[in-house]
């Protein structure tokens, strides 16, 4: 049984920490099934994806401290965050946000000052074509 943390938040939905509107134990839906791609007006969303290395086996309050952190982190972004998933089975911290210039760079890296070892994955940059003389 997979142990995910998950939250569809509302456009409207204002209440207390994401995570906790929902921390249920069962398997869940594939990601893609309930990520959200669009706004209502038809824009994409975006998303990005954190690596939060050996969290599952984290001491059970070390891993409920790093749960309130990541949700005080989404609690104050709560304006643009549309859809959070924490996968303890593959330590990952999925969030889709409204498509704000930036906040793919500043939300992950509020996320980083709370739980330092949380790394952002993402492309890597590409390699240089040309040498130095």
């Amino acid at each position: 049984m997979s142990q995910v943390y998950a939250v569809d938040m509302d456009l409207d939905e204002q209440r207390a920490g994401p995570l906790a509107a929902s921390t249920g134990f069962e398997p869940a839906e594939p990601l893609w099934q309930r990520v959200p791609t669009r706004m209502p007006d038809g824009r994409p969303v975006s998303d990005f994806m954190m690596l939060i290395p050996r969290l599952r086996q984290q001491p059970p309050h070390i891993l409920q401290r790093t749960l309130r952190e990541i949700d005080g982190v989404l609690t104050r972004y709560r304006s643009v965050v549309l859809f959070a998933d924490l996968n303890l089975k593959i330590n990952t911290l999925w969030v889709s946000v409204r498509p704000v210039p930036g906040i793919c760079l500043e939300l992950p890296a509020a996320v980083k000052l709370c739980v330092p070892e949380a790394v952002l994955i993402g492309q890597p940059r590409p390699q240089r074509t040309w040498r130095r003389r």
